[in-house]
């Protein structure tokens, strides 16, 4: 079972193509970004993940985002995916990801789905969509589990807001948007990711 902390930033790459994630991701990894997740509804996902896999699997945790499936984690893996990110919590596709000694990242809302996460065999956990609940709901949720997992903010978390985020706990966020969207280039995403890793940085 892989339960190691992955990096506090990850960078999720929905709508990137096979032919840009490999440059998008040289820019995030020389900006200090050791997290990339591509959602597998974007296109040709998993050849992305691949190539992806291929070019950073030694520098950064790599995989999939919006896994649904055990089956789709079954493939992400048979691409040399390490990372499953869900937008819900799942246990089955919790389980098989544990199984293939993969990190889990599942996402959830409630206790009661956090709590069905870790029974699941997470130890990852991600808010989503963090902006709709709020630092305080993170912190909340904290002070009931297990001191060992790990809760990531997902979703309306960038730069600008981090600070109460960061009083209230969270172990890392993850950020779409703010970094890549289709249409920019590596070195606006470099730029962007530059920027995003100063503010985590900063105590």
């Amino acid at each position: 079972m892989t339960d190691a902390a992955p990096p506090p930033i990850v960078a999720i790459l929905r709508g990137v193509k096979p032919d840009e994630v490999v440059d998008i991701a040289a820019a995030l990894v020389a900006a200090g970004i050791q997290a990339i997740e591509v959602p597998l509804n974007s296109p040709y996902p998993l050849e992305s993940i691949e190539k992806l896999c291929a070019a950073f699997g030694d520098k950064a945790l790599c995989g999939a985002g919006t896994v649904l499936t055990p089956k789709a984690v079954d493939d992400v893996a048979g691409v040399g995916g390490k990372l499953i990110v869900t937008p819900n919590t799942d246990p089955e596709v919790i389980a098989r990801a544990v199984a293939l000694g993969l990190t889990a990242m599942p996402g959830f809302a409630t206790p009661s789905e956090a709590f069905a996460a870790v029974k699941a065999g997470a130890r990852n956990l991600k808010l989503f969509p963090a902006g709709s609940f709020g630092p305080g709901h993170i912190k909340a949720v904290k002070d009931v589990l297990p001191k060992d997992v790990r809760v990531y903010a997902v979703g309306g978390v960038g730069a600008a807001n981090l600070e109460p985020w960061r009083a209230a706990g969270v172990a890392g966020i993850g950020v779409g948007g703010e970094l890549y969207r289709p249409g920019y280039t590596a070195q606006e995403v470099g730029e962007r990711a530059a920027a995003l890793v100063a503010a985590w940085n900063q105590k």
